[in-house]
């Protein structure tokens, strides 16, 4: 996540407090001879400051200014410091009686500006204000910190304009609740996700590896053994069960933040916040959640070995009983690190799952390979441009669109089903409200484990857009059963895809069925003839095992190679090149996934 560059305006209340004097023996390194009523706005450089933020500092005088100038300067304002003389008891007094009222009449109450109480002229006491503060800090939780100072003598200029950036980069308030002196609710939410993410073995415990990782995640580098006993000392000490099994539990972990806040080290807390995704509010940031890529035209993007390794890493990490699938207990396990729910029950009709309706894992892997919701898997490949491909008449594309187009009941959704090896009796048990648009599976063409994504296309044919039009391959499916299905296909071949390089499969459905002659000038097969088309493949799912898969490796040949003359895609020998392939590597693929379950 890219770090935000703050611009932090900086106030100083109160006349003959010394305040203009503070800005300038910040400025010049020593206290000046004579002070004017009010200093111009200073622009402090990034390279100079400790946080690395530009800084404008600016003053405000009651001699020169109006009360509306203050208010319109409260409102711009990130931080304030509010300046009182340590000398002078009804200085302090205004703080409460005056300025802090002032400031939060002028403020939202859900997004207070932090306040920074600084105490001047320090050198001209022997005694220190802080006794009377403390309370005044205790009773306001909008005061970040309360700093002594001295412009004379330059004592501690420094360190208040650092605590000033700190305020705003390092805030107590979303964090911490002193009065109840413990971590808020959304901070303990923040915090629990991100202990979730780094216990890699979901045991609920960090071990030692699991600490280490997270400390290089955050701060780029590992903690040395005996410092990583010593933090367990530390929570062993001040609860039971912050340490379990010598790993640090959910208790522990929120503990030593709370002990970060309460010790003034928020950036800590803030750096790991931030590391996670989380902005100002402990929200996750778009840029986090959902991160630009530009993708040129004609080019796709896809999950690459990193990414699909991370997957397995968290499939693994999730699946319990190591049965290869995930139960919706799994399934909604996995997803409490998300700040939202992605899947919803038509996934299950979307990708491949067991008996019992749960994912399995290539299922699991096949939506992945159509979503990429979690940051890490913004680990993609850009694929080569489209044009390039049909050039070099090859690609190095794993991901292949396919379009199915029909007329209402042609069998669409029969069509995607049994993609998923799904015969229409079980297709009969998905309730409505469950049912997908989509069905992404992999198929195997010369030896090459390819994903084919079929999506429903909704047949209104005077709306149709780009998308339901943009693929690789376009299913144009009727039912041999009903005589006015056919129609709908040739309209739409005619209207979109007749002068398309894109391959088009007509698809006789329900082929169990007895075929009728279909109410169109042309029958399928002289339609199919006359524009140099394939001629229909008969399919049906109403089958006693699953339906074979041969069209849905004809499908992906074609999207892998659009190049080739109909007469090549019509040659038996081309097509049984590319089934036995297909047959050979399903194998291999469940012995590899049977050897992996072992393993497991």
């Amino acid at each position: 996540m890219k770090k935000k560059m703050l611009l932090l305006n900086l106030y100083r209340f109160k006349p003959k407090v010394g305040k203009t004097s503070l800005i300038m023996s910040l400025v010049s390194e020593e206290f000046p001879d004579e002070v004017p009523l009010r200093a111009e706005e200073i622009t402090i450089p990034a390279d100079v400051t400790p946080e690395r933020v530009p800084t404008h500092i600016v003053d405000y005088s009651e001699a020169e200014q109006s009360d509306e100038q203050l208010y319109q300067e409260i409102s711009k304002a990130n931080v304030i410091c509010i300046v009182y003389s340590v000398n002078n008891k009804k200085s302090i007094e205004k703080v409460t009686s005056h300025w802090i009222p002032l400031i939060n009449d002028r403020t939202d109450k859900d997004s207070r500006v932090p306040l920074i109480l600084v105490g001047n002229k320090s050198d001209l006491v022997e005694h220190s204000s802080m006794e009377t503060i403390l309370p005044i800090m205790n009773q306001y939780q909008d005061i970040e910190t309360c700093v002594e100072c001295s412009a004379k003598n330059l004592k501690n200029i420094s360190e208040l304009f650092y605590y000033a950036q700190k305020a705003v980069l390092h805030p107590t308030g979303p964090l911490y609740c002193p009065e109840e002196k413990e971590l808020k609710p959304s901070c303990i939410k923040a915090l629990t996700r991100i202990f979730k993410i780094s216990d890699l073995d979901n045991d609920g415990i960090l071990n030692d590896s699991e600490l280490n990782f997270f400390q290089r995640t955050c701060f780029n580098t590992p903690l040395a053994p005996q410092a990583l006993e010593d933090v367990k000392n530390v929570v062993r000490r001040n609860m039971m069960d912050g340490v379990k099994d010598n790993g640090l539990t959910l208790k522990g972990f929120l503990f030593l933040h709370t002990l970060f806040i309460q010790r003034g080290r928020h950036e800590t807390t803030w750096t790991v916040l931030r590391r996670f995704g989380y902005d100002d509010d402990l929200e996750l940031t778009q840029e986090y959640l959902f991160p630009m890529i530009k993708i040129p035209p004609d080019c796709t993007t896809e999950l690459n070995h990193n990414a699909y390794l991370f997957l397995q890493s968290v499939f693994d990490k999730h699946d319990k009983d190591r049965d290869c699938a995930l139960s919706p207990e799994e399934v909604k396990d996995l997803f409490k690190v998300f700040p939202y729910m992605p899947w919803g029950p038509d996934v299950n009709n979307t990708v491949c799952t067991n008996e019992q309706g749960w994912l399995t894992y290539q299922g699991y892997l096949s939506q992945w390979t159509t979503e990429r919701l979690l940051p890490a898997l913004y680990i993609t490949n850009l694929t080569r441009n489209k044009r390039i491909d049909l050039q070099k008449k090859q690609t190095q594309r794993s991901v292949f669109r396919c379009n199915v187009l029909g007329a209402r009941g042609s069998g669409k959704s029969g069509f995607l089903q049994a993609f998923l090896g799904r015969n229409l009796q079980r297709q009969r048990r998905i309730r409505e409200e469950h049912k997908s648009f989509y069905a992404i599976s992999t198929t195997y063409v010369y030896g090459q484990e390819k994903y084919l994504l079929l999506h429903e296309v909704m047949p209104d044919f005077d709306f149709l857009t780009e998308t339901d039009l943009s693929c690789d391959v376009v299913c144009l499916v009727y039912d041999i059963n009903n005589p006015r299905s056919f129609e709908y296909c040739a309209k739409v071949y005619k209207q979109y895809f007749i002068d398309s390089k894109t391959p088009c499969v007509v698809i006789a459905a329900k082929s169990d069925l007895h075929e009728v002659r279909q109410h169109y000038s042309l029958s399928p097969h002289d339609f199919c003839r006359k524009h140099k088309l394939h001629p229909p493949q008969p399919f049906t799912c109403s089958t006693n095992e699953a339906p074979s898969k041969d069209i849905y490796t004809r499908l992906t040949t074609m999207a892998m190679y659009p190049h080739m003359a109909q007469a090549d895609l019509k040659n038996s020998t081309f097509w049984l090149r590319a089934s036995v392939g297909a047959t050979v590597f399903a194998v291999l693929g469940f012995a590899m996934y049977r050897a992996l379950l072992k393993q497991r």
